[in-house]
């Protein structure tokens, strides 16, 4: 029931703008209204999140390691996944966020008949998951010849490049079957998986739904209902969308107003919502601290100004007594103390 909800919503969401935008009046609502909102609750929410993220202490160094950290000089440190330095920590970031290095080198454990346990590689994962980021992407970064005029050299390259296959007229673009097929798989592993189904919530197929419900939205104006949206129009009212004076054609297409309200729910979703690892990945303490704990004293800002650091010595000193009427062992017994003294 958790993806069955999610589905219904989307479909909710879906005619909520079908239907509201053949209301007279209602294109401004859906065309310019929304989408203003939607936009300031993204940035706004966005921002929010990371100020908070960027506030939270880190009392104490976490970063991940899976290698060999940095010891005697005879003995090979794995640069990337034990960094001690500013610029290996870059590297490590860099290929996580562009390249998803972790998730390339995640295994998944099985428990068989014996009883065995198994490891297996799930690169299948990594390569759809890889394949829809990318081509969500491209494809943001081809709806900006809407929002610019004339459209730049390296927006029209990126264009040519992504339907270099020439297929079909008009052009099919690859980010968009790419985009399509990774949601699919991803979605669908959610379904066959008994172990990822146990632990997914409505909040992890809901996004999936929407963007699913986005590009195939997309598709279907490009597509197959070309006759009922007016391009030009589609373009003025982006262009005066960006320089604040936006004008609602006279025939637009309701399925231009359902994509439109589809993407402004994501923005307004995206800032609240697991999604948020996009920014996320950036302030995560486990990737994005060295580890240089034996060669850097880290301080926890917790700790009270007021109350001094002393030794094990000193603190068994302050509190022998204590600890020997509850039956913890000590390293001197109190006579020998009292003799000392």
């Amino acid at each position: 029931m958790k993806y069955a909800f999610s589905l219904l919503a989307v479909t909710a969401l879906i005619l909520i703008a079908g239907l509201g935008s053949q209301v007279p009046g209602m294109q401004y609502l859906f065309g310019v209204v929304i989408p203003y909102l939607a936009i300031m609750l993204f940035i706004g929410g966005f921002v929010y999140r990371i100020m908070q993220w960027a506030k939270s202490p880190v009392p104490f160094s976490i970063p991940t390691t899976c290698g060999q950290g940095a010891s005697l000089d005879f003995i090979k440190q794995d640069k990337l996944d034990c960094p001690t330095k500013p610029s290996e920590v870059v590297a490590r970031m860099f290929l996580e966020i562009f390249a998803f290095r972790s998730l390339f080198r995640n295994t998944k454990s099985e428990l068989h008949n014996g009883p065995k346990i198994t490891y297996e590689s799930s690169k299948w994962l990594w390569l759809f998951a890889l394949l829809f980021h990318y081509s969500f992407l491209v494809i943001v970064i081809r709806h900006m010849r809407l929002f610019i005029d004339p459209v730049p050299f390296w927006l029209s390259a990126i264009e040519s490049v992504d339907s270099m296959l020439q297929i079909g007229a008009p052009t099919l673009y690859l980010s968009s079957v790419a985009l399509v097929g990774g949601i699919l798989l991803l979605f669908g592993r959610r379904l066959v998986s008994r172990h990822v189904r146990y632990i997914s919530l409505s909040n992890d197929y809901f996004p999936l739904a929407l963007i699913l419900a986005i590009a195939v939205t997309g598709i279907l104006m490009r597509y197959f209902l070309r006759t009922d949206i007016d391009i030009v129009n589609i373009k003025k009212l982006a262009m005066g969308l960006v320089t604040f004076s936006p004008v609602i054609g006279a025939k637009i297409g309701s399925i231009f107003y359902i994509h439109l309200f589809l993407v402004s729910t994501l923005l307004v979703y995206f800032p609240f919502s697991k999604l948020m690892h996009m920014g996320g990945v950036f302030m995560s303490p486990t990737r994005n601290m060295a580890n240089n704990s034996r060669a850097v004293r880290h301080i926890n800002p917790w700790n009270d100004p007021e109350i001094k650091p002393h030794s094990y010595a000193g603190y068994e000193d302050e509190f022998r007594e204590f600890m020997v009427d509850a039956g913890i062992p000590v390293e001197k017994e109190l006579t020998a103390v009292k003799d000392e003294a």
